[in-house]
């Protein structure tokens, strides 16, 4: 019970609440669901329902207890974070495509000990020097506990295995075409990615990628009533069409039937 109170308090303190109650039509489909979990139990309807993009970034993704969550880097909400950390990782990706990653991952780590080391001697002199007994000045962080129990392993373990087995059996569902339209999707995905391979490798895709990360949410954020438009458009016209093919494939008609 404690632990389900804790929960539900982190949730009503942190999380940005939508002004929909769970019987509102236009409330969206997971809200009942997310209402219905067991630690998060309501009383009554007019208790407003907590958006679970908030709760994923707020309390599953925090960055190693700097405040900062992922949520709050790709939609730039401290500019200085952000920028910090997407100039380092892009120059890190800039650099493993100039350069091999080992000679990349010497260089990071002859930089990183260049600092630490001169620090160090830095110290070791201040200390001779002034007569003072401050000690390692690196010793906080020598006596931080990092090991990982073993039932933290198992934990992770059992999560990603979860992920492993329902990736073999979408790769064995889709290579043994028991759905002969998303077997042809894969295919022509596949078929599209040859042409993407002759162009791009695979550091300028992850580029690509963080650069996408970076400027697409706050795009969208900023024009989400038109992009919602179009999307929904583009989105009905591929419906239509896949639903013809189907029609015209005499398995999947079959099946339908039934």
């Amino acid at each position: 019970m404690r632990k389900r109170s804790i929960f539900r308090s982190k949730l009503t303190r942190t999380l940005p609440l939508l002004k929909l109650p769970i019987s509102d039509p236009r409330t969206p489909q997971w809200c009942g669901f997310f209402v219905n979990h067991p630690c998060y139990s309501i009383q009554s309807e007019d208790v407003q329902v907590v958006s679970i993009l908030s709760c994923l970034s707020r309390d599953c993704f925090a960055l190693f207890g700097t405040g900062i969550t992922v949520h709050d880097l790709i939609f730039w909400r401290d500019v200085k974070k952000t920028g910090f950390v997407f100039g380092t990782t892009l120059i890190m990706l800039l650099s493993l495509a100039a350069f091999s990653v080992i000679s990349v991952v010497s260089y990071l780590i002859l930089a990183l000990l260049s600092v630490t080391i001169s620090f160090r001697v830095y110290k070791s002199v201040i200390q001779a020097v002034q007569k003072s007994e401050e000690g390692h000045p690196f010793k906080a962080y020598l006596d931080v506990d990092i090991t990982l129990s073993s039932e933290a392993f198992h934990s992770y373990m059992n999560a990603a295995m979860v992920h492993v087995n329902k990736a073999l059996k979408l790769i064995i569902r889709l290579f043994l075409v028991e759905d002969l339209v998303d077997s042809l999707k894969l295919a022509v995905f596949m078929w599209l990615m040859t042409y993407v391979g002759a162009v791009f490798n695979g550091i300028t895709l992850l580029i690509l990628a963080e650069l996408l990360v970076f400027s697409v949410p706050i795009v969208y954020e900023k024009y989400k009533t038109q992009i919602d438009h179009y999307v929904g458009i583009a989105r009905d016209q591929t419906k239509s069409i896949v639903e013809k093919i189907q029609a015209k494939l005499p398995g999947i008609a079959k099946k339908k039937a039934e």
